[in-house]
């Protein structure tokens, strides 16, 4: 039995004796209310031993109460939730009473502990997830714009922000801040507006980028939540510009080509019927047109042939046969045959040259090609009794073998010079001088700079001459 119990009883036992005896002598309780020193001895003593009791009592509770208290004030300090222990009696219902408490307390820290580490692992995940995200988007060339469900940027890349110019360490914020492109801006709410879980949206569209005007074709997705709800819109940009520009291209090379070949075509044609209708009846006038068919016919050839080098360079199909050669050799060779030609409109051809010892790694097939033309361009462009002058300097500083083509031709005009180098240009101020199909530079362009990776460059004054040249390199 409890000890608080006993005692409790104790007590009432003490009492009741002691107010038995009381009453026992009931004449004399009113004196003794009058007189308390005529009580009873026996019942003073039991009135006497039930307080010291009670006093007994009441120590003990208070102990047992402080040893609760310096208990939980030590698992307050160390931090831990350990059962109570009372070795007092009276305490032990509070006690089991509060190791309840404190039991489903540590089951709910480990419960709390349980869930913080899974967050903590969904945390982790999630961030690893995004960083995956994100490392993917800047890998992509494309430009790529993820916007939330409140029109904020979340998310772009290096590409979108050169395209749209913006910081990318702006932070997250709405895209009318960001972006300076009205109607980037309204195709990207159209797309969240719209609310759609699934599908997206093409569109073509013009940005004003700071390198100039590009043409982008427009990707617009919704992306949805976890539960499947929409969440935001992603914007990939793909530049079709220089698509754009190939296409045109074609379509110029193309219409280009169907011009310049008609027009041998026309002649051979025209000439051919002449020859079979019989108009031309005597010997000289038929020789006549059988050089005028002829001329035309190497004039298609050469057209031809030049296309084709100019394709299989750049596509990377041309067979390259690269040797250490002497650039001096190459150039006096093209000099000796373009010299009856020269002499025929009496310009003189003027040479100086580095010795031969000087090599550069060249095929020397398509670079003597290359030189000819420019020498064949130069007695085209030169008046009766001209000058060309053809020049070979070794720069040893920078290891460089230049060669430089001048003729005391009409020269090129300004506006032209950016586009002598382009498939069939050829500049009005001078095509009544000499026909052409206006390849042979841009091939010379194409076999110095593409196949030997050297540099072609021009000069030139309109009524003075030209100056065509290139720069190789030397080999070690």
């Amino acid at each position: 039995m409890r000890r608080s119990t006993c005692t409790f009883i104790l007590i009432c036992i003490l009492l009741s004796v002691g107010i038995g005896f009381l009453l026992r002598d009931s004449h004399r309780l009113f004196h003794i209310l009058d007189n308390p020193n005529h009580a009873h001895p026996l019942a003073m003593m039991l009135f006497f031993c039930s307080g010291v009791v009670g006093l007994i009592a009441s120590t003990e509770l208070r102990r047992g109460c402080r040893n609760l208290s310096r208990q939980l004030r030590n698992m307050r300090s160390m931090g831990n939730i350990n059962h109570i222990d009372s070795p007092h009696g009276d305490t032990y219902a509070m006690v089991a009473a509060m190791n309840g408490v404190l039991d489903l307390a540590e089951q709910s820290v480990n419960s709390a502990a349980l869930k913080l580490k899974e967050l903590e692992i969904q945390l982790k995940v999630a961030t690893a997830e995004r960083q995956h995200a994100q490392a993917i988007i800047y890998s992509i060339s494309d430009a790529v714009l993820v916007t939330d469900p409140y029109d904020e940027l979340v998310l772009a890349n290096d590409s979108a922000a050169r395209t749209f110019d913006f910081d990318l360490n702006v932070g997250r914020a709405p895209i009318d801040r960001i972006l300076r492109d009205q109607e980037m801006i309204t195709l990207i709410k159209e797309m969240r507006q719209r609310n759609s879980r699934s599908g997206r949206r093409i569109v073509e569209h013009h940005v004003e980028t700071p390198v100039g005007g590009r043409t982008f074709k427009v990707t617009l997705s919704c992306v949805a939540d976890r539960i499947g709800n929409p969440a935001g819109v992603v914007a990939v940009l793909h530049d079709m510009t220089r698509e754009r520009e190939l296409a045109q291209m074609k379509n110029d090379f193309v219409s280009s080509v169907s011009h310049e070949l008609r027009t041998p075509l026309a002649s051979i044609k025209a000439y051919t019927e002449m020859l079979i209708d019989g108009e031309a009846a005597d010997e000289k006038t038929q020789h006549e047109f059988y050089d005028v068919v002829h001329s035309e016919a190497t004039r298609l050839e050469r057209l031809i042939d030049n296309i084709l080098n100019i394709s299989r360079i750049e596509s990377g199909l041309v067979k390259v046969t690269k040797r250490p050669q002497s650039l001096m050799v190459l150039v006096k060779e093209a000099v000796e045959v373009i010299s009856p030609q020269a002499g025929q409109k009496g310009i003189t051809v003027e040479e100086s040259l580095t010795p031969a010892f000087y090599q550069t790694l060249i095929d020397k097939d398509m670079m003597y090609q290359a030189v000819l033309n420019l020498l064949s361009n130069a007695v085209k462009y030169t008046p009766q009794n001209g000058k060309i002058t053809v020049l070979t300097v070794i720069d040893e500083a920078n290891k460089k073998a230049i060669t430089r083509i001048t003729d005391t031709g009409v020269g090129i005009p300004p506006k032209d010079l950016p586009f002598v180098f382009d498939k069939f240009y050829r500049s009005e101020a001078n095509n009544h001088m000499a026909k052409g199909t206006g390849l042979g530079l841009s091939l010379v362009k194409h076999i110095v700079e593409t196949v030997h990776h050297g540099r072609i460059f021009l000069e030139s004054t309109v009524g003075k001459g030209t100056t065509f040249g290139f720069e190789l390199d030397l080999v070690d």
